[in-house]
């Protein structure tokens, strides 16, 4: 389908006419289209769509139904059939009100161009770009980050569930692919062993039970796997998805031939963020957090909170459920300097800040508002003996003065890939082993303290972020950190962020890129049609009290 560029148009006199009669107070989608006008335009999606062709259904109608449709959390069907039937609608896309609409499989079909073409975040942008044109947004003042999981669009299996299902589906691939060969090659019982779902309900109750099941299963993969591997004539088949997951599956959960296919130890297996956790969605990962475990991902949220202007989100990350959120604040901040949206504070939790963070976020004018992590070590836990914040450092001797007022023997370069640190320093034996204050620096009586420190910069950010964090002005601006979650709350009642619509990480991305679109559109219309600040007023209760008194 060819895209016939529409330079969009006026709203029609008749469709303005019942709109304006059915909704003499004002509409959201009506109100938007009069303040903001339509958001996107077709030039922006030229890249999308072939040069020759079907006409195409106009983009900037395709990506505003998009918006919408999270706005209200409809399905593609629903969005399609408000599209032909509401006249708020009608009114923010400029049709008349005979227009019949479009298929809703064309929605789609749109949001496969925006991931083929690699341009899940352009709405987001071109957005954000109006709303800086507008006066809703600026850069610099407070921004704030936090992230939340986010549930695949599959079921949980368990270990057996899973390898017995991801056979089906590769049986169930090959079956659309290669039928007759298939049939050649497939004994008569697997039919009936992987004729319908895997579920754990069939499983035998006894441990034995269920390793000869785990046996069998083993066995039908690996006989499926070197049939494919032997069908020369049909080299294809190794590249199939279905086929490349069964096979990573099988190498991750059971000992390879000759020996007898049975499951891995658990040591011996992979770490989770590498295990496939469904064949129905191979980017998705187990995750734990604290007492949440879930198949997924996760998604982090960027939005302003200065009081002067709305609580924009300028910036959506998705990704898989076992990344750490360490290693986002970086990635987060650079693509709001390319937005020209970098802030002058970021609001953080914890798990966002270290001393890489703060040296990182300080180089790019960036003051990182977070509790850092504290000091781990058994001195710093006992309070009983002497952490490293105890010991002077002269980084330019490159000396360390114990407590007891001893200098360091060495200071080494230090580099371990699993400790983020540069420098490794000890002490001399004849000072520290005959130190009266020995047993509270190690408690190993034959050994001397072995200091970890990071690079000079990081050390004293850590150490300056960890003095702030005991001040009253820290306490006042880190507590404009926990609006976010009321966005995550937002974002999950009206949006459905929590659960995935679609398979993948791309497509998720995108689902998330057009929940942020449809927060930011309702919050900048209610912004600009309602007086703010707004106070909440007393409750009943709170309003008895003179009458009391």
């Amino acid at each position: 389908m060819c895209l016939q560029i529409e330079i969009a148009f006026s709203v029609p006199e008749e469709t303005a006419r019942i709109a304006k009669a059915a909704f003499p107070k004002g509409n959201p989608y009506i109100q938007m289209r009069d303040l903001l006008g339509t958001l996107f335009e077709d030039p922006q999606f030229t890249k999308l769509f072939p040069v020759q062709g079907q006409p195409a259904e106009t983009p900037w109608r395709l990506a505003l139904t998009s918006v919408f449709q999270f706005a209200e959390g409809l399905t593609d069907r629903q969005a399609a059939e408000a599209v032909r039937s509401r006249i708020d609608w009608k009114y923010a896309q400029g049709l008349e009100l005979t227009d019949p609409g479009f298929d809703y499989s064309l929605l789609c079909e749109f949001r496969q161009r925006l991931v083929n073409g690699g341009a899940e975040k352009q709405l987001l942008d071109t957005m954000l770009t109006l709303f800086v044109e507008k006066g809703l947004l600026k850069a610099g003042g407070r921004q704030r980050t936090d992230s939340t999981h986010v549930l695949a669009a599959v079921r949980s299996l368990n270990r057996l569930e899973k390898v017995g299902e991801t056979l089906r589906h590769t049986l169930n691939a090959l079956a659309a692919i290669v039928p007759e060969w298939l049939q050649t090659i497939a004994p008569s019982h697997w039919y009936e062993r992987y004729g319908s779902r895997v579920e754990s309900y069939h499983f035998p109750k006894s441990k034995t039970g269920q390793e000869a099941l785990a046996l069998t299963l083993g066995s039908d993969g690996f006989l499926l796997l070197d049939a494919i591997d032997q069908a020369t004539q049909m080299a294809f088949l190794k590249e199939v998805p279905a086929v490349i997951v069964l096979r990573q599956v099988w190498k991750d959960q059971f000992l390879p031939p000759p020996q007898p296919p049975r499951f891995r130890e658990i040591k011996d297996m992979p770490a989770s963020a590498q295990q496939i956790a469904s064949p129905y969605d191979p980017e998705a990962r187990y995750a734990t957090k604290r007492d949440i475990s879930w198949v997924g991902y996760k998604v982090h949220l960027t939005e302003t909170c200065d009081p002067e202007t709305p609580n924009l989100i300028t910036d959506v990350l998705t990704t898989v459920a076992t990344s750490p959120d360490e290693d986002k604040l970086p990635v987060i901040q650079k693509c709001l300097q390319e937005r020209d949206l970098l802030p002058s504070e970021h609001l953080v939790d914890a798990g966002y800040a270290n001393a890489k963070v703060l040296v990182a976020s300080q180089t790019s004018g960036v003051t990182v508002t977070a509790p850092v992590s504290l000091d781990t070590s058994w001195q710093a836990r006992a309070q009983a003996g002497f952490e490293r914040s105890a010991f002077r450092v002269d980084w330019e001797a490159q000396v360390v003065t114990c407590p007891a007022g001893k200098p360091s023997q060495s200071f080494l370069p230090y580099s371990d890939p699993t400790k983020s640190c540069s420098f490794s320093v000890r002490f001399a034996k004849k000072d520290c082993l005959a130190c009266a204050n020995h047993a509270q620096c190690t408690r190993s009586k034959s050994e001397t303290r072995l200091l970890l420190l990071p690079s000079q910069q990081e050390y004293e950010a850590l150490q300056a972020a960890r003095a702030r964090e005991q001040t009253e002005e820290f306490k006042l601006a880190y507590a404009g950190r926990a609006g976010i979650e009321g966005t995550h709350s937002q974002a999950l009642r009206r949006c459905g962020l929590r659960r995935c619509r679609y398979i993948g990480l791309a497509k998720t991305a995108l689902q998330h890129v057009l929940t942020a679109c449809a927060l930011n559109l309702v919050r900048a219309v209610e912004w600009l049609t309602v007086a703010h600040p707004q106070k909440r007023g007393p409750s009943r209760f709170a309003t008895l009290r003179p009458l009391a008194t």
